[in-house]
């Protein structure tokens, strides 16, 4: 059985299981696994030509084949993989679209996963927990359709107060019953800090607190899907993926793809001015930065939480790193020109954050290898920023119209943890 150990290395190994529902270490370290389950040469050359539904329960069972039923896994997998993945061409770059799921986003394949997974385990016991989520925009929309009306779960969700698209927010406050929107005055690392101290506060156990951000291992892991499910159609081993990055849990499900055994040599980060990754590869030394709000606001983290995982999978050797990882930032105006330049070129419109990666893609990739550009959210979830910003005007009417069955409420929090500790103890 794979276990999971701390990246602060002060507590004890775990199954999944418990990894999963515990989301922090105890001493407030990211769950990471003693050991990657590989595919072997001939199992890789198998899954050519294999569905998106195929490969996700490929790899959820080298995974979690020891603590989930093969019948299950097969389940989860059909279940949550219910929208398509394509790879579509534009000019010179394959573009992976993961935002066909609920919210139009990358973080509803993870999030589609991750309660299939929960709820396997807590059927099994006849148990309560609270989720706990901070999120810079998507992750909370995906989390809270996704877990919208699951039995025995209450998720409280952390958006950063004004700090959010239109859409976005729409995603947040119009929810299930057993959702909790917290508006807090700040940006997404004080949203994300906030969680933090709530897992390590003792006084707080009695809620059984866990985590679906990509803290949560059981978050990070169906990330993998999807870059598996893109060897999958290309059969190639000459593939770079340019990432938009913010908090990492994305390009950090590529690179456990990667130690599983897939033939993926080269990845390129793509951020904002949030660059804490970009100045690592620049200087070998990581220093959080101080948050700045951008328009592709999903990557506006100044302290992004998976960068250790990244670090602990090369044993922080910076020259290993450097030799798979590349990074490069763009500000608003490169992004926006960006968007407009692929918009006249060639009829495909991005989002802002996509179109970091494009930019990056566009003046770095290498021409010698198959450029993969993960696509992270759909234009339309951006319509009031891409007319304001760019002159590109979106019909999102379908999108808003499919959200007005629910009412919109939300609680509005000071960024400080005793407010967030009263709001629990309600």
């Amino acid at each position: 059985m794979i276990e999971y150990i701390s990246t602060n290395k002060q507590a004890p190994a775990v199954s999944f299981q418990e990894a999963l529902f515990r989301g922090l270490a105890p001493d407030g370290g990211l769950y990471f696994p003693t050991q990657f389950p590989r595919f072997s040469a001939e199992e890789i050359a198998a899954l050519c030509g294999q569905s998106l539904q195929e490969v996700a329960r490929r790899v959820m069972q080298k995974w979690f084949g020891d603590e989930i039923s093969a019948e299950a896994i097969t389940r989860i997998a059909n279940e949550a993989q219910h929208f398509p993945i394509p790879l579509r061409k534009v000019g010179g770059i394959c573009v992976l679209e993961l935002f066909h799921g609920p919210t139009l986003a990358f973080k509803d394949i993870a999030a589609q996963n991750l309660p299939r997974l929960m709820s396997y385990f807590l059927l099994k016991e006849a148990r309560e927990i609270t989720l706990l989520v901070a999120t810079s925009g998507d992750t909370g929309g995906a989390v809270a359709h996704g877990f919208s009306d699951i039995p025995n779960i209450t998720v409280y969700v952390l958006f950063p107060k004004g700090r959010v698209s239109g859409l976005q927010e729409q995603q947040l406050t119009r929810v299930a019953d057993n959702i909790v929107p917290v508006e807090v005055d700040g940006f997404f690392d004080d949203c994300q800090a906030l969680v933090k101290q709530a897992f390590t506060d003792p006084h707080l156990s009695h809620l059984n607190l866990t985590s679906a951000n990509s803290i949560s291992i059981g978050r990070l892991i169906p990330q993998i899907i999807y870059y598996v499910h893109t060897y999958a159609q290309l059969c190639r081993d000459n593939i770079q993926f340019i990432v938009p990055s913010g908090n990492f849990g994305n390009l950090t499900g590529g690179l456990f793809a990667r130690a599983m055994g897939l033939p993926f040599s080269s990845f390129i980060a793509a951020n904002n001015v949030n660059d804490a990754a970009v100045r690592y590869i620049e200087t070998a030394h990581y220093e959080p930065g101080e948050t700045i709000a951008t328009l592709s606001n999903a990557m506006d983290v100044g302290n992004p939480s998976n960068f250790v995982r990244v670090l602990e999978l090369f044993d922080h050797d910076y020259e290993a790193v450097r030799d798979v990882l590349q990074a490069y930032r763009v500000d608003d105006a490169v992004t926006v020109a960006t968007i407009q330049s692929v918009y006249a070129e060639h009829g495909y419109l991005l989002d802002p954050h996509t179109a970091v990666g494009w930019r990056v893609a566009a003046d770095h990739g290498d021409p010698d290898m198959v450029k993969v550009l993960i696509a992270t959210a759909s234009p339309a979830k951006f319509a009031d920023e891409l007319q304001r910003e760019a002159g590109i005007v979106i019909d999102n009417s379908a999108e808003m119209a499919a959200l007005q069955r629910r009412k919109a409420r939300k609680v509005s929090i000071p960024n400080r943890y005793d407010a967030l500790v009263e709001l629990l103890r309600r």
